[in-house]
């Protein structure tokens, strides 16, 4: 997996990177992948939204009963230009999300097809705009998260593992990676067992897990302060959503050069390629069905947290 990521990095990391970029470079590891890229225009530019498809042995495309997972690299830019030269820390979930695809590419081209379909889709943009945050900057992007949504969210996905940088903050101190407790329709759930287990072995440490509040789950624009956009795609799906969060011990801003660990990259990838395979097969799962299903019944309808929100009457 390093070798992908090592790949993926030195294509990212120039001026000249582009969606049309990264296809071909999947496309040189498999010919006949399913592979679109489409340029998104924004009020702060454009930028390359790629989706690759991964077809399963099972998988729901052909007809099967195999689930499909979605990997999702979520981010501002992979370049802050002209303000600052360089890959930027943000492009790490883009980067996570497009050397799992070539991993996976790679694995069906040799005969190691998953049992269910993996959608994977992120953006490439190397001229993204930075933004005031606290306690470190955040990275903008071109367009806002309604269009981010809109092209790498799909309703194929029937569970999504969202990658982002997580540096920005002072609630997880630890270099590595961390998932997210499972969010869905508007619920923050218990933290997953088996994505536990995937996590410690594939990192070899005891998992680590990104505390959210409420907030962190609603859509950006309704003026509350979010974490991140880790947890985003939640807004627009009605699966369950997991973050996958590459973080550090002091806060990094998104938009500083030189601040990537590609160890820790690839720490990333090998999860959500190690998920994609317990997933389809139908031995790892996101969250129990049954206790969501009982939650819901007990206390309603928790999509509300999926939207904007409105002005409530007061209580008596």
């Amino acid at each position: 997996m390093l070798r992908e990521v090592l790949s993926v990095l030195e294509l990212l990391d120039s001026p000249q990177a582009t969606g049309a970029v990264v296809a071909t470079h999947l496309a040189n590891i498999s010919p006949d992948a399913d592979i679109t890229v489409k340029t998104v225009a924004g009020d702060k530019g454009e930028t390359d939204f790629v989706t690759v498809v991964i077809p399963g042995t099972n998988g729901r495309r052909s007809g099967g009963t195999a689930p499909t997972l979605g990997i999702i690299g979520r981010l501002g830019g992979v370049g802050a230009r002209p303000e600052l030269i360089g890959y930027v820390s943000d492009g790490d979930g883009a980067t996570a999300a497009i050397a799992s695809a070539a991993k996976l590419l790679h694995m069906a081209s040799i005969g190691d097809r998953l049992p269910g379909d993996v959608i994977v889709s992120t953006h490439v943009c190397a001229w993204a705009p930075t933004e005031p945050h606290d306690p470190v900057p955040f990275m903008s992007s071109p367009v806002d998260i309604a269009a981010m949504n809109e092209h790498e969210v799909t309703a194929e996905m029937e569970a999504i593992l969202s990658i982002d940088t997580t540096k920005g903050n002072r609630i997880l101190n630890h270099r590595g990676i961390a998932i997210s407790p499972t969010v869905r329709q508007g619920y923050i759930l218990r933290t997953s067992e088996d994505l536990l287990s995937v996590l410690e072995s594939v990192t070899g440490e005891p998992a680590r897990v990104l505390p959210l509040s409420q907030q962190d789950i609603t859509p950006y624009g309704n003026g509350l302060h979010h974490l991140n956009s880790i947890l985003q795609p939640a807004a627009a799906s009605v699966a369950p959503v997991v973050g996958v969060a590459l973080t550090t011990v002091t806060a990094v801003a998104g938009c500083a050069t030189g601040a990537s660990h590609e160890t820790d990259i690839a720490a990333a990838a090998r999860f959500s390629v190690e998920v994609a395979k317990g997933f389809g097969a139908g031995i790892v799962q996101f969250h129990e069905t049954d206790e969501f299903d009982r939650i819901v019944g007990l206390y309603g309808d928790g999509t509300r947290y999926q939207t904007l929100g409105g002005v409530l009457a007061p209580t008596a």
